[in-house]
């Protein structure tokens, strides 16, 4: 295997991508995909994506010196692992062969693939929205590649890979998970940094430990096992990522900080959410509180539910937190008559003294009196 490097249209902005090669050395047949930067977690996930692609594990693959899978060189061929690839290594049982430094050539022909794939999967270059429809594009060219047959061969490249399998290791059953493990401390302002950049966390796990689990797309956090905070990962600098909702908590406490504290600036709700605000101004001295409890439904709903009340909320003179959670509230079926307090947790402070019986006796004496 190796990586190439090329350039891409992603979203209307130029870039150059980093893309990942696998070619079986009997077939030629390869598996080409495409990530924002080469590190552990686009390695690990590349040959989870190349196993499944081939359909079979290759009992030997054949590397450079990359820094994701070499943390010191022993000898001509003695490599010691990096952690990230021990992992791979172990759950995949392949044999890694290391390449003598500065002797690429050494990969055999992986070198002619990166270069093969880069003028004819790279050229033109692709103009794509996004990652996932960029590796659509290379998975289409792999497979259309699959039917090409190679100067001198009897047989296509998809039916020699049926030799290569049958010498190949079989994929265990137990899924390999890629990401990138990490554990920190979340800080005062319920951010965690992963290489340079902040993601958020909901305010309330401030100052406490939680584990970063890290893929090419995405950034998950737990605490206790329990995901409690989901990002887009971020492949700039020095950046911060909010979800608005990790800090609306804090809005009970400082209403004001609506329109400036950073984590809501820029923050795009529906048109629909505006409306209700400004209604709410509009009719109660407490109309931004009010508005900020609307928001609070967040915690608990998704936003597209939510957005789908507040629309429907807005027929009504007060379209109140109350009313739209109401809203929210799923529909119980005619026939049942017992009232349930599942989903309204509004009302689960709400307590009904006990009926006394005696009080209609009474009431049918004082008439017959």
């Amino acid at each position: 295997m190796d990586f190439g490097h090329a350039l891409a249209c992603i979203g209307g902005k130029i870039q150059k991508v980093v893309f990942f090669v696998m070619s079986m050395v009997h077939s030629d047949a390869m598996f080409v995909t495409a990530f924002p930067r080469e590190c552990s977690e686009a390695f690990l996930e590349a040959h989870v994506k190349a196993f499944a692609f081939f359909g079979f594990v290759p009992s030997r693959i054949s590397y450079d010196n990359t820094k994701v899978a070499v943390a010191q060189i022993t000898g001509a061929h003695q490599r010691k692992f990096t952690a990230a690839f021990a992992r791979l290594v172990s759950h995949y049982l392949f044999q890694p062969h290391f390449c003598r430094v500065r002797r690429a050539n050494e990969k055999g022909v992986v070198e002619g693939a990166v270069k093969y794939s880069r003028l004819n999967f790279m050229v033109p270059v692709p103009q794509v929205t996004n990652w996932a429809q960029l590796n659509v594009h290379l998975a289409t060219c792999c497979r259309s590649d699959m039917k090409r047959r190679l100067r001198g061969k009897s047989l296509s490249k998809e039916q020699l890979l049926a030799e290569d399998k049958a010498v190949g290791l079989t994929i265990p059953a137990d899924r390999f998970d890629p990401r990138l493990l990490v554990s920190t401390t979340a800080t005062s302002e319920s951010l965690v940094r992963l290489n340079t950049n902040d993601y958020s966390v909901p305010v309330e796990y401030g100052h406490r430990p939680v584990v970063i689990r890290a893929s090419v797309e995405t950034v998950s956090i737990y605490h206790a096992e329990r995901e409690i905070a989901r990002h887009e990962r971020c492949w700039e600098r020095e950046k911060q990522v909010f979800d608005p909702v990790h800090y609306l908590s804090l809005l009970d406490r400082k209403p004001g900080s609506l329109d400036h504290a950073r984590p809501f600036v820029g923050w795009e709700l529906p048109e629909d959410f505006a409306v209700v605000r400004r209604k709410l101004e509009a009719q109660r001295e407490d109309g931004t509180r009010e508005y900020i409890r609307v928001l609070l439904l967040l915690r608990d709903y998704p936003l597209e539910r939510v957005a789908i009340a507040v629309r429907h909320a807005l027929r009504w003179t007060a379209p109140t937190a109350d009313a739209i959670r109401q809203l929210l509230i799923p529909s119980e079926q005619p026939e049942l008559k017992t009232f349930h307090l599942g989903g309204r947790k509004h009302l689960a402070g709400v307590t009904v003294a006990p009926t006394d019986l005696g009080a209609y006796s009474r009431l049918r004496e004082a008439a017959n009196g």
